[in-house]
C-alpha cells in the first residue's frame, strides 16, 4: 500500500500480476525484482514496455551516466570554491545523454521538468515520467570528494515505480521498487532496528544545519555533502535519521522509494507525513524534513530545535 499524488488524499492497492527476473547481472542483479502494476483491473501503460526492459534500460542508464560523469570529477578550478562552469557543462552534457537514450528507447515517455504539469491520474500512454538527477552532490563531484552519484526514478501516472541511484566511485548501486524490498546491489537493505538513539547513533545533516538548529543529539553529526547518499546510509541502517533542507522533488524521487521500501519513513518537523507529489511543479522544499525510522522519530526531532 503506498500512495499516489497527495491531492488525491486517498490510498489506492497495488497488485503484483507478473514477477521480473533474470535480467543481466551487470546492471541489473536478480535481487531486483518486482511486478507489472494494475489499478482498478486496468492495465497499466507500464506492461507495454515491460519491466524487465524498463529496469534494464535504468539501469544501463545511470551506469553509463557514472561513467560519463568521471571525465568532470574533481576538475573543479582549484582557485574557486566551486566551479559553476563546470558542473553546468557536465549536467547539461548529461541531461542531453539521458534525453537522447530515452527517446531511443521509449520514445513516448516524458522527462521531469521543473514546471512539472499536475495532470490528473489518467491511463492514457504518456504516463510513464522519468525523473533524471545527473549529479546529487555537485560540490563534492566537481572538488573531487567522491560522496556524489546519479539518481534516476521512474513514476507511472505519478505513482513510483522504482528509484536507483549509482555512486561512482564508490560503486555503490541502490535500487528499490516502490512496496517491495530495497537493494545495495544483490544485497537486502533495512533501516536501524533501534528503538532509542545512543551515543553510538548516527545523524547525517546539510551542510549548514549548526546556523539554523540547536542539537542535543546524542551520538556523532556529519554529513558528506550528497543528500541521495545520506537517505541510502540511512536506508541501509548504517545512519539512524537524516535532516534535509532546501531539497526539491528531483532530488528525492529516487531516494524516496528506496528509503520506504526499506522501513524508513519522510517526516515534517511537526511529525506530520510529507507528501513529495506536492513539489511536482518544481518549488523549492524550503522546510527541514527528518528521514528516520517511525520508532525514533520523535526521539530524534526532540534532540534538534530550530534556532528562532
Amino acid at each position: 500500500m503506498f500512495y499516489l499524488s497527495n491531492w488525491f488524499k486517498r490510498i489506492q492497492p497495488i497488485k503484483p500480476i507478473q514477477t521480473l527476473c533474470a535480467l543481466r547481472p551487470r546492471y541489473a542483479p536478480c535481487a531486483l525484482r518486482s511486478a507489472f502494476f494494475t489499478w482498478g483491473g486496468d492495465m497499466a501503460e507500464l506492461q507495454k514496455n515491460g519491466v524487465e526492459d524498463l529496469t534494464r534500460f535504468a539501469m544501463e542508464v545511470v551506469r553509463s551516466s557514472g561513467e560519463k560523469a568521471l571525465s568532470y570529477y574533481g576538475r573543479g578550478l582549484p582557485a574557486i570554491k566551486f566551479d559553476e562552469g563546470l558542473v553546468t557543462e557536465a549536467e547539461l552534457q548529461l541531461g542531453e545523454f539521458f534525453q537522447d537514450q530515452l527517446a531511443t528507447h521509449f520514445p513516448d515517455h516524458r522527462v521531469f521538468n521543473n514546471n512539472q504539469d499536475k495532470r490528473a491520474y489518467t491511463h492514457e500512454g504518456d504516463g510513464a515520467l522519468w525523473v533524471y538527477d545527473p549529479l546529487d552532490g555537485v560540490a563534492n563531484f566537481q572538488a573531487g570528494i567522491p560522496f556524489w552519484g546519479v539518481s534516476l526514478a521512474l513514476l507511472e501516472n505519478f505513482w513510483p515505480v522504482f528509484g536507483i541511484f549509482y555512486m561512482p566511485i564508490t560503486g555503490d548501486l541502490f535500487h528499490a521498487f516502490a512496496g517491495k524490498k530495497a537493494f545495495r546491489g544483490e544485497e537486502i537493505i533495512r533501516v536501524s532496528s533501534q528503538d532509542n538513539i545512543d551515543d553510538e547513533s548516527l545523524l547525517f545533516t546539510y551542510s549548514r544545519f549548526h546556523n539554523h538548529f540547536q542539537s542535543t543529539f546524542p551520538g556523532k553529526i556529519r554529513s558528506l555533502g550528497c543528500t541521495t547518499a545520506h537517505l541510502c546510509y540511512v536506508a541501509m541502517g548504517r545512519a539512524e535519521a537524516a535532516l534535509v533542507a532546501n531539497e526539491s522533488y528531483q532530488g528525492l524521487a529516487a531516494a524516496r522509494v528506496i528509503v520506504e521500501a526499506s522501513g524508513g519513513k519522510i517526516y515534517k518537523m511537526d511529525g506530520s507525513e510529507f507528501f513529495l507529489n506536492e513539489y511536482l511543479d518544481g518549488q523549492r522544499i524550503a522546510d527541514p524534513l527528518i528521514v528516520t525510522t517511525p520508532a525514533i522519530y520523535s526521539q530524534v526531532r526532540e534532540s534538534i530545535q530550530p534556532n528562532y
